[in-house]
């Protein structure tokens, strides 16, 4: 690989604070839409299953976000190749992209309110561009921050968090710090989550502001790479 197309790695607080961001925008968005998962896909899936033996009116913002996801994956694949041939700051500019897409999903979220249907076409809008948001962010942390915890799904990390700490219970070389690497990501996504419930109970969709100024001041500090 070249130097070009490394992987850039990231600051020590990256991992925690983007951890705050995904628990933040996926409570927010699940009480908002309709108990849509926009940072991880694996719960949709559970609420289209679901869906199949209990029929609901909501089903189509689950079965339209999924093709999303993966079109922003993709994308930002793409954009981070061409990004890292031109020599420009990948993992700023992927930072960037999410900022817009949650700006969008807030000003969205804001005309939808209130609405009681799922199946309102700016309600499906709102969902779409938040869960393209969060599509750019799990892409970009597989693609430029290796070595890391995940920052979008907590399921990995809690389970390799506790064999850690078995491991540094039994005196393994090295579990601590490796417990230590994966611990801030997981507690800042809980408290995210909680954070992102009551924005919502406060403010709506307005809450979104909150993760986007994360978000910029994280593209800010990482405008060296």
């Amino acid at each position: 690989m070249a130097a070009s197309q490394a992987p850039v790695g990231a600051a020590p607080m990256d991992g925690p604070l983007l951890g705050f961001v995904a628990g933040y925008v996926d409570t927010l968005c699940f009480i908002g839409l309709f108990g849509l998962f926009t940072a991880h896909v694996t719960g949709n899936f559970v609420l289209i299953g679901r869906a199949l033996v209990q029929p609901n009116h909501d089903i189509l913002l689950k079965l339209l976000v999924f093709p999303v996801f993966v079109l922003f994956v993709g994308l930002t694949r793409a954009l981070v190749l061409r990004w890292q041939r031109l020599g420009a700051p990948a993992l700023r500019n992927c930072m960037l992209l999410q900022l817009l897409l949650l700006l969008a999903g807030a000003a969205l979220g804001w005309l939808a309110a209130p609405s009681a249907r799922p199946g309102a076409p700016v309600v499906l809008l709102t969902g779409m561009v938040c869960a393209a948001a969060m599509a750019v962010q799990n892409a970009y942390g597989k693609l430029l921050m290796p070595g890391g915890a995940a920052t979008t799904v907590m399921t990995g990390n809690v389970t390799q968090l506790v064999i850690e700490l078995v491991d540094w219970l039994r005196g393994h070389g090295g579990a601590r710090e490796r417990a230590a690497v994966l611990c801030w990501p997981v507690l800042a996504f809980a408290g995210g989550a909680v954070a992102g419930a009551y924005a919502f109970v406060l403010c709506g969709f307005a809450g979104l502001l909150v993760p986007s100024l994360l978000l910029a001041r994280l593209a800010w500090r990482r405008g060296e790479y």
